[in-house]
């Protein structure tokens, strides 16, 4: 029996959406979908809430929660990884509260700034264990990875040598979105997206061959005058000339323009949500405490397909039937011709049973691919850190860190980035 493991997979309402749409491939209901997490109790409901998925969408797959990592891994064709090492309380609070002390604020943190350093610090040693297991029990396997910060992780199960395309939902969302908030129609459009992860430009968007941009910028320069919730987005489209993939609370915190204590008044012009992440994780916890029941009982619970690219890309590889996606893949060969060939970037693909095939892209327009390298820049330092274990490559990370390098002194950043080892504490491995 081929087999599905999910990692992470007391992340119920992820489990639910990703491995529900799996339920309803023809060419997957053989497959057993193998769960496993550190939270047995969450695990335990993930586990019921697919079989009574299983039984009302009358699905002929087999869900089975394992309790031993390896045992879950053990023979896997596919793996999708959801995990989040340290979880809110503590890991989270101490990204956010120990910069606040420095006067560096954020609004997510999960994939670059001084927060999104320090949760790749933590995640990578978990995920080297991974590939660990996965080398010993299941070579062969594809890694689908959907755990933030994107691109260091991604890159680095590859540098492990396993079969991995990163993922995230930012990318088959962005155009519709976009002409969404604009009272634009979104039928007919064709859009073309590369850069990175979360920092990924959309490049082209026509309609019947006609050239959208235009009446785009318009209709945003008008809106601009009013509060909104994609202020930072639409000011990179007027002052660099395209949208960018991820939204504007993510977007504040990768540029130094936005977040400054220099120009409070920055925060309320551009409508910046300030501790985002902290606040929607407690509200999560809370949401999660209303619906448990409701998600983890009910014995007539359905599901629709969703917009997540795990499903079609496991059905792609099993039937043989071409896919295309956004995926996150090494710039071997330089697919995007002006980023580092040794950076993960995130282009156009093509899945098939051959696997993921990454396409040409060319060169970014040049302010596209400036942006780019100031966030790759620390991503690849960040690797090199948790590689060597060296501390003097984390003060690196952070010091080329736009966000983080514009509000402090050299002194200051290393003093944070002590700080944030000390209150980390085990979650970390040791630093020289």
């Amino acid at each position: 029996m081929s087999k599905i493991t999910f990692l992470g997979a007391g992340s119920t309402v992820f489990a639910k959406n990703v491995l529900g749409d799996c339920m309803t491939v023809d060419a997957l209901q053989d497959f057993e979908f193998a769960l496993f997490d550190i939270d047995h109790e969450r695990l335990n409901d993930s586990e019921m809430m697919l079989n009574n998925l299983k039984e009302s969408m009358n699905a002929t797959v087999t869900v089975k929660a394992y309790t031993d990592r390896k045992e879950a891994l053990r023979g896997a064709k596919y793996v999708i990884n959801a995990i989040q090492v340290g979880g809110y309380d503590p890991c989270t609070i101490t990204d956010f509260e120990v910069p606040k002390k420095y006067g560096l604020r954020q609004t997510i943190a999960d994939t670059l700034g001084i927060g999104g350093i320090f949760r790749n610090l933590r995640t990578i040693p978990v995920m080297r264990e991974f590939a660990r297991d996965m080398k010993e029990v299941c070579p062969d396997a594809w890694f689908l990875n959907y755990t933030n910060p994107m691109a260091v992780l991604t890159n680095v199960m590859l540098q492990e040598g396993i079969k991995t395309v990163g993922l995230c939902h930012s990318v088959q969302v962005c155009a519709s979105h976009l002409l969404e908030s604009l009272e634009m129609p979104k039928d007919n459009v064709q859009w073309k997206i590369a850069g990175i992860n979360h920092m990924a430009w959309l490049l082209e968007i026509t309609r019947d061959g006609e050239d959208l941009y235009p009446e785009i910028k318009k209709r945003a320069k008008e809106k601009q005058k009013e509060k909104h919730d994609d202020m930072v987005r639409f000011e990179l489209m007027d002052k660099f000339g395209y949208y960018v993939t991820e939204s504007s609370e993510h977007n504040a915190e990768y540029h130094p323009y936005f977040i400054k204590s220099q120009y409070p008044e920055l925060i309320d012009r551009y409508n910046i949500p300030l501790d985002e992440y902290p606040r929607r994780c407690v509200n999560q916890i809370e949401r999660w405490k209303q619906m448990r029941d409701d998600l983890v009982n009910d014995q007539n619970l359905t599901h629709e397909r969703s917009h997540e690219y795990g499903s079609y890309i496991i059905e792609a590889m099993e039937t043989n039937k071409p896919f295309k996606i956004g995926g996150n893949v090494l710039n071997t060969g330089r697919l995007i011709s002006n980023l580092p060939e040794n950076a993960v970037v995130e282009v156009p693909c093509l899945v098939d049973a051959s696997g993921v095939t990454p396409t040409y892209v060319g060169d970014l327009p040049e302010q596209l691919a400036a942006l780019n390298r100031t966030n790759i820049n620390t991503q690849l330092l960040t690797i090199e850190a948790a590689l060597t274990q060296k501390k003097e490559k984390i003060y690196q990370a952070a010091m080329l860190d736009p966000h983080t390098a514009a509000e402090l002194s050299l002194d200051d950043i290393v003093a944070l980035c002590d700080d944030l080892i000390e209150e980390h504490g085990d979650w970390l491995p040791t630093y020289k």
